[in-house]
C-alpha cells in the first residue's frame, strides 16, 4: 500500500492548464497584473459577491498588508487567537502591534466570543479572529462587539474559502477577510492569497502596498513592497475555480465516510456541523480525549503505516519561542486552546482520497482503542 499524505493539491488536467496558459506565450506578460490576474480577480468578486478583491502572491502578505492598510497606531493591541498558524500572529507583530490572545470555545474551536470584551483596553484597535478548519467564527457576536467598542475586524479566513453563513460568503464579514490560496487549501493558485472588503478606499492602498507604491511610470506614492500574484498562479486559480463545487462535493463524501467510522466513538470528539453554515470540508480534525491512546500515539501509529496526519495546531502561537516574553502570552491564559492543541489531529483530507484509504485510516485508529 502506498503512503497517504495529510493533503494533496487539487489540480485541473494538464491539458486544461496548458490551454489556459497558452496565451502567455503570445503576450509574454507573466506578472504585473496581466490578463489572467485581472480575470481571476473579476471571477472571485463575482463568486464571493464581494465588491473588492485584491490578489496577492500568498496569504501571509495579504494579511500583513491589510492590517498595515488600517494604519493602526504602533503599540496598539489586537485581540486574536493562538489556535492558528504562525502567520496570523506574525502578521500582527510585524506591523508593530501587540497580540492579545483570546481563548477558543470547545464547540468549533473558534474565538470564544464570551471572552472578548474582558480583553478590550484603551489600547485595543482591532480583532483578528480565525475561521478554523472551515468552521466559521460567530460573526454576528463579533460584529456587535466591534461596533460597540469602535474596533476594526479583520478575519483570517485562510480555511474558509467557499464557506457561507445564511447564504452569505465568508468573504463578506468584518472590515476585511484574508484568504490563503496555498496549494494545501480547498482552492489553490499554487501559492497565493487575497483580501476581500467593501470599503472603496482600501483598493488603492492595498495595490500600492503590493507593488512598491507605484501608481504610474514616474509616480511612486507609497513605501510598498512586492506581493503581486503572477500570471501562472492566476491561471491555476481560474482552472481550479471551474471545478471547485465538484471538489468540495468529493471532500464531503470523504468527511461522511470518516463520520461513519468515528462518530460516537468514546474518546473521539468530532466537530458538529454548524447551523446555517454551508461547509467546505477543508480539514477533518479529531480530538482524542479519554480514547485509551493519546493523540501522539495515534499520530505515531498512523506514521508507521505510511499515513501522515497533522498536529494542527500545535504548538499554539502563544507558546512559540519568539512570543514567550510577551506579557500577553502564556498557555494558562488560553486553557481550552491548550487542551485542544495537545489532543487534536487532522486526518488526511482531500478530494481524491479513496474510500478504502479512509477505511484503512479509521481501522488503524480504532485498533488502538482500549476498554
Amino acid at each position: 500500500m502506498g503512503n497517504i499524505l495529510v493533503t494533496r493539491s487539487s489540480m485541473p488536467s494538464f491539458e486544461e492548464y496548458c490551454e489556459e496558459i497558452r496565451k502567455l506565450w503570445d503576450s509574454h506578460w507573466l506578472t504585473n497584473m496581466g490578463a489572467e490576474h485581472r480575470e481571476l480577480q473579476r471571477q472571485l468578486e463575482e463568486y464571493f459577491g464581494c465588491p473588492h478583491v485584491v490578489l496577492y502572491t500568498n496569504g501571509h502578505l495579504a494579511l500583513e498588508n491589510v492590517i498595515a492598510a488600517m494604519d493602526f497606531p504602533k503599540g496598539g493591541e489586537v485581540i486574536t487567537t493562538p489556535f492558528t498558524f504562525a502567520s496570523t500572529t506574525h502578521a500582527i507583530v510585524r506591523n508593530g502591534l501587540t497580540p492579545v490572545f483570546c481563548d477558543v470555545n470547545h464547540k468549533d474551536y473558534t474565538m470564544d466570543v464570551e471572552k472578548i470584551e474582558a480583553l478590550i483596553t484603551e489600547k485595543t484597535v482591532a480583532i483578528v479572529p480565525v475561521h478554523v478548519y472551515g468552521n466559521l467564527c460567530d460573526v454576528d457576536a463579533i460584529g456587535a462587539i466591534a461596533k460597540k467598542h469602535g474596533l476594526k475586524v479583520i478575519y483570517d479566513a485562510a480555511h474558509a474559502f467557499a464557506v457561507k453563513y445564511r447564504g452569505v460568503s465568508s468573504a463578506c464579514f468584518g472590515d476585511a477577510s484574508m484568504f490563503s490560496f496555498h496549494a494545501t487549501k480547498v482552492f489553490n493558485t499554487i501559492e497565493g492569497g487575497a483580501v476581500c472588503f467593501s470599503e472603496d478606499s482600501l483598493t488603492e492602498t492595498l495595490n500600492d502596498m503590493k507593488n512598491f507604491g507605484i501608481r504610474g511610470p514616474e509616480s511612486v506614492v507609497y513605501v510598498g513592497g512586492n506581493a503581486k500574484m503572477n500570471e501562472f498562479q492566476a491561471a491555476m486559480g481560474i482552472c481550479n475555480l471551474r471545478h471547485l463545487d465538484a471538489e468540495i462535493a468529493k471532500r464531503g463524501r470523504v468527511a461522511a465516510r470518516y463520520r461513519e467510522h468515528l462518530e460516537g466513538v468514546p474518546g473521539i470528539r468530532l466537530c458538529r456541523p454548524q447551523k446555517d453554515v454551508e461547509p467546505n470540508y477543508a480539514y477533518f480534525p479529531a480530538v482524542f480525549d479519554g480514547f485509551g491512546a493519546t493523540r501522539d500515539q495515534v499520530f505515531e501509529a498512523l506514521r508507521c503505516e505510511g499515513i501522515t496526519a497533522r498536529k494542527y495546531f500545535y504548538p499554539l502561537t502563544n507558546a512559540f519561542e519568539c512570543y514567550r516574553d510577551l506579557p500577553t502570552a502564556g498557555l494558562e491564559k488560553t486553557p481550552i486552546a491548550a487542551f485542544l492543541a495537545d489532543r487534536v489531529l487532522t486526518l488526511p483530507m482531500y478530494a481524491d482520497l479513496a474510500m478504502e484509504d479512509v477505511d484503512r485510516i479509521c481501522g488503524i485508529i480504532l485498533s488502538l482503542r482500549k476498554g
